[in-house]
């Protein structure tokens, strides 16, 4: 019975969503950058959100961007690429994808900016290190990210896009985000450091592709998933998120703490 109502929760919330991870995962990326600010950044961020955390605001652009005020911001979530695309030439969308979207609010956190508009843009840069290492926010042009994509979630239809938001990610470990920090954020400090090297939004787009093209070859439409496509694809969430959590804190880190040395390749545009 329990499976079932997760199941019918999680088919249901995939009707009415294009975004990415699901509260749980994007809390979880923000949780693990927040274990790795420095005391200067964590003072800075925690000013602009005025004294709540990033975990606080993770999530808050999937409800936004659904508002009149922030419909400007739906396609700034993922960068859809088909199959007979490649990551560089696949046709751009004209209101913006998530790859220029970190870009220009990173300038706006790095720039003369009011408090206002860095605070917007630091929930946002926030949400899109989430999104950015979600999978399916490469997902095919042509089946909207693998929303049409059908699949059976444990004999119960569901779509590519809504099972790797949640189900892979809550059938893995039955944790709360903290739980999720505890558990991965374990990396010895030189395979940190290998995940924040030399990256910019490029190279966590066209990474997080890769992993996204092996997702469909496994995943063909109407594939019945269980327990063992879970087991696989576990790990796979488990690193993503991390990534994410590491690369945030470290983008943070550069931008806010002029004392710390980052190893990220971030330049504007």
């Amino acid at each position: 019975m329990i499976r079932k109502l997760f199941i019918f929760s999680l088919f249901s919330a995939g009707c009415i969503s294009a975004f990415g991870w699901g509260q749980k995962g994007h809390d979880t990326v923000a949780y693990i950058a927040s274990r790795h600010l420095t005391e200067k950044t964590k003072a800075a961020t925690d000013s602009l959100l005025d004294g709540k955390s990033i975990v606080y605001w993770a999530n808050w652009l999937d409800n936004a961007s659904h508002t009149p005020e922030y419909a400007y911001t739906k396609t700034w979530h993922y960068k859809n690429i088909d199959a007979d695309n490649t990551f560089e030439n696949a046709p751009k969308i004209p209101e913006g994808n998530i790859v220029d979207a970190i870009y220009e609010q990173v300038d706006i956190l790095k720039g003369d900016a009011s408090s206002e508009e860095k605070s917007l843009a630091l929930k946002q840069v926030v949400h899109f290190l989430g999104d950015i290492h979600q999978p399916l926010h490469m997902g095919h042009a042509s089946d909207r990210g693998g929303n049409q994509h059908t699949v059976y979630f444990f004999g119960e239809p569901s779509n590519l896009h809504s099972v790797w938001d949640t189900g892979v990610l809550e059938s893995g470990h039955a944790w709360s985000h903290t739980e999720w920090q505890q558990e991965i954020d374990r990396l010895p400090t030189a395979e940190a450091e290998l995940i924040v090297r030399g990256g910019n939004p490029e190279t966590w787009g066209k990474e997080t592709y890769a992993i996204c093209r092996e997702i469909y070859d496994a995943t063909p439409q109407d594939h019945k998933i269980s327990y063992d496509y879970v087991a696989r694809w576990t790990p796979v969430v488990e690193s993503q998120l991390e990534k994410g959590g590491l690369r945030l804190a470290d983008l943070l880190n550069s931008i806010f703490d002029e004392e710390y040395v980052t190893l990220n390749s971030f330049s504007g545009r």
